[in-house]
């Protein structure tokens, strides 16, 4: 039986979009169990079971549970499907309400607290129910003067990476300072690292000194991009920063806690994966 003293939220998060799997069991923000497992591809055969272990270790059943965040990826395409068909399942039986968080912001979110020293706890959710501009994935973008303000020096640029193979990657672009939920600046997609790289190097260019931030994080798989990535050294020095991360239960929960606040929810029915390209079968097919 649900408790009912006291206003609470309590999520069930999950992720298998990369070689990771991710499952926190959240209550309101605060993480009260994870479990991270290096699954590579069996994501499968390790997911329910962790999910068990998790709300066990929380002291949680799922008939306590108020909603279910699952990470939609881009990321690998089998995996992505993994978690987001059991979300889904599990939201239905339940009767729960489902919010998508888009993977690489939670990368982006865990690895820039990981590089600054930053723990679950110490991250305040709004929960203001203001309004902000949403895509798949319920991460904010910022446009025009907010966007601009995002970069000052309060603020980094964090670039999260997904390895795609052939000089691609998935990524996007956020603006995160210690404290925060990260606030997108550009939406996931599949990009070529070396003209990404270049983009962005043309957009520091064309910031004001004053304007530029504090440091730009590449965070996830950069190892693999590194060669690319240290041609930034020259514009950016020290405050370039190539960090290897692999995602966190705890993360993706503190993202899909502060998007059940703001109401930022999806259809169960309609939700799908966000893969960003066909796959390799489906390409070849269309070919």
């Amino acid at each position: 039986m649900k408790h009912t003293n006291q206003p609470r939220l309590r999520l069930l998060a999950l992720d298998t979009s990369t070689s990771t799997l991710s499952v926190a069991v959240m209550e309101n923000g605060r993480l009260l169990a994870e479990r991270n497992i290096k699954a590579e591809r069996n994501h499968s055969a390790y997911l329910v079971t962790a999910i068990e272990e998790a709300m066990a270790a929380a002291g949680v059943g799922k008939q306590e549970l108020d909603g279910i965040a699952v990470g939609v990826g881009p990321g690998s395409y089998t995996g992505v499907r993994i978690a987001v068909t059991t979300a889904k399942t599990l939201a239905w039986s339940l009767g729960l309400p489902v919010s998508a968080v888009s993977s690489l912001a939670a990368i982006a979110f865990g690895a820039f607290a990981a590089g600054t020293g930053q723990v679950p706890g110490q991250i305040a959710l709004a929960g203001d129910g203001a309004s902000a501009e949403t895509e798949a994935g319920g991460s904010r973008i910022l446009a025009g003067a907010d966007a601009e303000a995002a970069a000052d020096s309060a603020h980094h640029w964090i670039v999260p990476l997904i390895d795609a193979r052939r000089g691609q990657a998935y990524t996007a672009l956020f603006s995160a300072a210690a404290g925060q939920i990260p606030r997108r600046i550009e939406p996931d997609a599949i990009r070529l690292v070396a003209d990404w790289r270049d983009e962005l190097a043309g957009r520091l260019q064309a910031l004001p000194p004053g304007q530029r931030p504090a440091g730009v994080w590449f965070v996830g798989d950069a190892a693999i991009h590194e060669a690319a990535l240290e041609e930034l050294r020259p514009l950016l020095g020290d405050t370039l920063h190539l960090r290897g991360y692999e995602l966190e239960g705890a993360w993706l929960g503190l993202m899909g806690s502060e998007q059940f606040l703001r109401g930022a929810l999806d259809d169960v029915h309609t939700l799908e994966p966000n893969y960003t390209q066909l796959a390799e079968a489906e390409a070849k097919k269309l070919r």
